[in-house]
């Protein structure tokens, strides 16, 4: 038996270590060459283990979420597979269909048991008697609870709420519209408090008339056989009345009267203050709660309380409705009603959040970072894609962008300043001879990758074009390789894909520089020619350069910047990108 160790990959020239992810693979469980057995994660990008070698995974060395160092050992694999790969499949397999065929000759030993043995394995009826018998049990209880009908629909469907104010607007157009007291307070509402509004009260007449709305009963009250008989009384309820002696003679008792034996009962709507205010108080500021009180005619005897009568002249409808929000916008016009929950939400950074957070922190606490910046001209860049980028993408079948435009001109101005392409390791400044230009790119999730465009000194138009597409595209649907993102030597952001006219970026390190690009934006600008100064319109854009104060002066940097943006203005308007042919 060979056992083969499987490590943690190589995943890049500055990635030391990476965190495991997900383990696609158990112990016991085959695994064929190049098969996938886990999936790891660094600082720049996600990726796949395959495994080295065929057979049996004995051994899994560290967890989901641990982090590993480049080279380690993270599990072991037994690489027996001459005798052990054809045998797996089998084991699996093998129980499920000869089990029964390995179970007949014990049976069949015993020539009398064989007819007894096929009727108890096909036999149905024997399987679905002991199933049926419980669901018929358990269905014979549940028939009778079911319909049950003690009280009308229309009193389940919605419970009053007590103590509810009503503005005189919704009181009027309830009294208006036959809407009873019992209906209004089952009515919904949106106002503040869940008051009843305007609107609200308008939404449930219209609703009620388009048949919407179930009718609200009013509760059908049966009388006891000696309930006296009700007599009308010819004064208003909010009158002040004395309490009625009871009748001379008794009584007779009467039979259950139904709904149509008593008067029919008006409402009117009358505004009492209740009896535990006092009369000199004034209720400019508060919410007075206007019990509505019925004409209904009542038995004899009857004890009625000595009410009040007021009046509402006091209530200013305009100050009741003006700490309720707006029926359009949902707004205070009043600052005092605004409610302030203090409640919060904690969201939890993901992985790649964490790292990228790390790493700003990191990069400013490692290189002192000075911003220069300038502007550019690139009437010509904007004019030169305008005219060729139809035919561009028809020939080459990829857009042409102006990211690539970018990368060309800052590749050739690299080379000229040889000290804005290096990294610094303790006190030796190391000076990269490969130019590779990395390219910040906006994920869907909102995070930030850099894919690197490997030696763009050496691609033309076509190429840079072709590769910046190519790795976009890759890095917004998470198909970058580790080394998609390794060995960045300079970096360029675009921060005018957002609508920013300037940025002030932050060094991806080992790096020394990176390069912000704005908004390209129209303005009128002063032309200078031979025949005296003019003024046009111009397509503008602000460029601003970060680097490491530690090996990058301040001359270094602004003169980089400087001849960056005049390589952008001295675009060749007539370029031949097809030159190649």
């Amino acid at each position: 038996m060979a056992i083969a160790e499987l490590v943690m990959p190589k995943l890049g020239e500055s990635i030391m270590e990476a965190t495991i992810l997900k383990w696609h693979k158990k112990v016991g469980d085959y695994v064929k060459f190049d098969e996938t057995v886990l999936d790891i994660a660094t600082d720049k990008v996600d990726s796949e283990v395959p495994s080295t070698e065929q057979g049996i995974i004995t051994e899994i060395l560290f967890q989901v979420n641990d982090v590993v160092p480049i080279g380690a050992v993270i599990a072991r694999i037994q690489t027996n597979a001459d005798s052990n790969t054809s045998e797996i499949p089998k084991i699996e397999t093998a129980p499920l269909v000869e089990l029964p065929v390995f179970e007949e000759p014990s049976i069949a030993e015993d020539t009398s048991a064989i007819p007894n043995f096929e009727p108890a394995v096909s036999s149905t009826p024997i399987f679905t008697e002991p199933v049926a018998e419980p669901i018929a049990q358990i269905q014979i209880p549940e028939i009778d609870p079911i319909p049950y009908t003690p009280t009308p629909i229309s009193q389940e469907i919605a419970k009053p709420i007590g103590n509810r104010f009503y503005s005189p607007l919704v009181l009027n157009i309830a009294n208006s519209e036959g809407i009873s007291l019992s209906e209004l307070e089952r009515i919904p509402g949106t106002g503040n408090d869940g008051r009843v509004s305007k609107r609200d009260v308008l939404q449930y007449v219209q609703d009620r008339k388009a048949g919407k709305v179930p009718t609200f009963q009013q509760p059908i009250y049966t009388p006891a056989a000696t309930i006296p008989a009700p007599v009308p009384l010819s004064f208003p309820v909010t009158e002040p009345i004395s309490a009625p002696t009871p009748p001379a003679t008794p009584i007779q008792s009467v039979e259950s009267p139904t709904i149509s034996e008593f008067p029919k009962v008006e409402e009117k709507v009358t505004y009492t203050k209740p009896t535990d205010y006092s009369p000199e108080v004034n209720y400019p500021d508060e919410v007075v709660n206007h019990p509505i009180i019925q004409e209904i005619p009542v038995a004899q005897p009857v004890h009625i309380p000595e009410v009040q009568k007021v009046s509402i002249s006091h209530a200013n409808p305009i100050h009741q409705e003006r700490h309720q929000p707006s029926s359009h916008s949902g707004k205070y016009s009043d600052p005092a009603s605004v409610t302030i929950t203090g409640n919060t939400e904690i969201i939890e950074m993901d992985r790649m959040r964490k790292l990228i957070a790390k790493h700003m922190v990191d990069s400013k606490h490692t290189s002192p970072h000075v911003t220069s910046f300038t502007e550019a001209d690139v009437t010509n860049m904007v004019q030169w894609r305008e005219k060729v980028k139809v035919e561009f993408e028809k020939r080459e079948g990829t857009k042409l962008t102006f990211t690539p435009m970018f990368i060309e001109c800052i590749a050739a101005v690299i080379k000229q300043f040889p000290l804005v392409n290096c990294s610094l390791e303790g006190d030796n400044i190391i000076l990269k001879k490969d130019i590779n230009i990395g390219m910040a790119t906006a994920l869907p999730s909102g995070n930030l990758i850099v894919p690197v465009i490997k030696a763009a000194d050496q691609l033309n138009i076509v190429g840079l074009s072709k590769a910046v597409n190519g790795l976009a595209d890759a890095a917004r649907n998470n198909r970058l390789k580790p080394e998609d993102t390794a060995s960045g030597t300079f970096t360029l952001t675009n921060v005018g894909t957002f609508g920013s006219l300037m940025g002030t970026p932050i060094i991806p390190q080992p790096q020394v520089a990176i390069l912000a690009v704005g908004a390209i934006k129209k303005r009128p600008m002063v032309i200078e020619s031979i025949n005296g100064d003019t003024i046009g319109i111009r397509h503008m854009m602000y460029l601003s350069l970060s680097y490491d104060h530690r090996i990058v002066d301040g001359s270094i940097g602004a003169s980089f910047l400087t001849a960056v943006a005049k390589a952008f203005e001295s675009w060749d308007p007539n370029k031949q990108w097809y030159q190649y042919l």
